[in-house]
């Protein structure tokens, strides 16, 4: 398939095995987008296209799901996936105190990552923690009861653990 958008060039022999199990699987599409996120980090324009043609659909149908959930990521993130929470108990509870001190720490905002390729901020409706309020997840790991000064400190343990890495 060719179109003008801008294709990356993804190794897409990577989705083959998932690919092939869920081959005539009705249903799948969501189960096959969500596996090749975490093959790539995110949905690559050629991944999409890949994905179609091997599930018989359409680009557009499954560009359609990709954008309608808020799981999908059609960007490359930062290495840490800031998910900082939105919800009801989390913004009585001072999320946007938090979010202003992670952007000032950063200098992004919701939706971008720092020019470093470190850090992505994503705020979310919500993370499903109250008890927690505010909270925020990065990667896999969940931080709650934060303040912004807390907040700022799990930032820069990250930056140092991605230094000694480096």
């Amino acid at each position: 398939m060719s179109c003008c958008c801008n294709h990356t060039n993804s190794d897409l022999s990577l989705l083959e095995p998932v690919l092939s199990e869920y081959k005539g699987v009705k249903g799948s599409l969501i189960t096959v987008l969500q596996k090749a996120q975490d093959i790539y980090g995110y949905l690559p324009t050629d991944v999409i296209y890949h994905i179609a043609e091997a599930t018989g659909n359409t680009p557009a149908k499954v560009m359609g799901v990709a954008t309608f959930y808020t799981q999908f990521r059609l960007t490359p993130v930062g290495k840490y996936l800031i998910m900082l929470c939105q919800g009801t108990a989390c913004h009585v509870n001072g999320s946007e105190r938090i979010e202003a001190a992670i952007t000032e720490e950063l200098g992004i905002k919701d939706g971008e990552t720092t020019e470093d390729g470190l850090f992505t901020l994503k705020c979310v409706a919500c993370l499903g923690c109250c008890s927690l309020s505010p909270v925020m997840m990065i990667n896999e790991e969940t931080y709650g009861s934060l303040t912004p000064e807390k907040a700022i400190r799990i930032l820069g343990d990250l930056r140092q653990k991605a230094g000694e890495e480096a």
